[in-house]
C-alpha cells in the first residue's frame, strides 16, 4: 500500500484546475508539478501519455499521472487527434472551424490518463465524449477547443459551462473518475 500524495505532471493550468476540483471532491491529495515532459510523436494518445508519465515519474519519484487528450473530428478522419495541442497553437479554434466549414461537424474528445508507480506499474484510464462542433466559438470558460465543442445531450459548448458541469460530461472527467476509483480500490493513498 502506498500512502502518499498523487502527482499530476502538467504545464496546462486549465487541465490542472479540472483535476484539482475532481480530486478534492474525492478527498484525494493532488499535487500539480509543472513538468514539461518529453512528448513522443505518435498517432496513439496512449503511447504519448505512458511515455510522458514514466518520464515525469523519473523526476518526481512519487505516484504520478499524465493526461493527454485529443479532438477527433469525423469529417477530417479523426484529425487533429493526438496533434490537437499543436493544431490549437498553430491555427487555433478559428482555423479548425474553417477546415470543417460545410462539412459534417461530428467530433469526439478522448482523454488518456497514464498513472505510474513501480509497485503497480503503468495503468491507463480512458474517457470519451462525443459531440459536435459549434458554428462559432461560444463561452469564456475552459481552454483549448472548449469554445467550439458541444457534448451530446447538451446545447452548450464546454466553454459555456461551469467547471463542475463540464467535469460531469467531459472525456477528462470520465478518465479522472476511473483513475480515482482505481486509486481508492487499490488503496494507493
Amino acid at each position: 500500500m502506498i500512502k502518499t500524495t498523487i502527482i499530476l505532471a502538467t504545464s496546462n493550468k486549465g487541465k490542472a484546475e479540472e483535476f484539482r476540483l475532481m480530486f478534492e471532491k474525492a478527498g484525494i491529495e493532488l499535487q500539480v508539478e509543472n513538468i514539461k515532459t518529453v512528448e513522443i510523436q505518435s498517432d496513439n494518445l496512449e503511447d504519448i501519455a505512458v511515455n510522458s508519465c514514466v518520464h515525469a515519474y523519473s523526476i518526481v519519484r512519487k505516484p504520478t499521472f499524465v493526461e493527454d487528450a485529443g479532438l477527433f473530428i469525423d469529417a477530417l478522419k479523426g484529425f487533429p487527434g493526438p496533434y490537437s495541442s499543436y493544431v490549437y497553437k498553430t491555427i487555433g479554434v478559428e482555423g479548425v472551424l474553417k477546415l470543417v466549414k460545410g462539412r459534417d461537424r461530428g467530433a469526439m474528445f478522448m482523454s488518456v490518463i497514464a498513472f505510474y508507480y513501480p509497485d503497480v506499474g503503468v495503468r491507463v484510464f480512458k474517457g470519451f465524449c462525443k459531440g459536435t462542433l459549434a458554428n462559432e466559438p461560444r463561452g469564456t470558460s475552459g481552454f483549448g477547443f472548449d469554445p467550439i465543442f458541444i457534448p451530446e445531450g447538451d446545447d452548450r459548448t464546454f466553454a459555456e459551462m461551469q467547471q463542475h458541469e463540464k467535469n460531469k460530461l467531459s472525456h477528462r472527467g470520465e478518465s479522472a473518475r476511473k483513475l480515482i476509483e482505481w486509486i481508492k480500490q487499490h488503496q494507493i493513498i
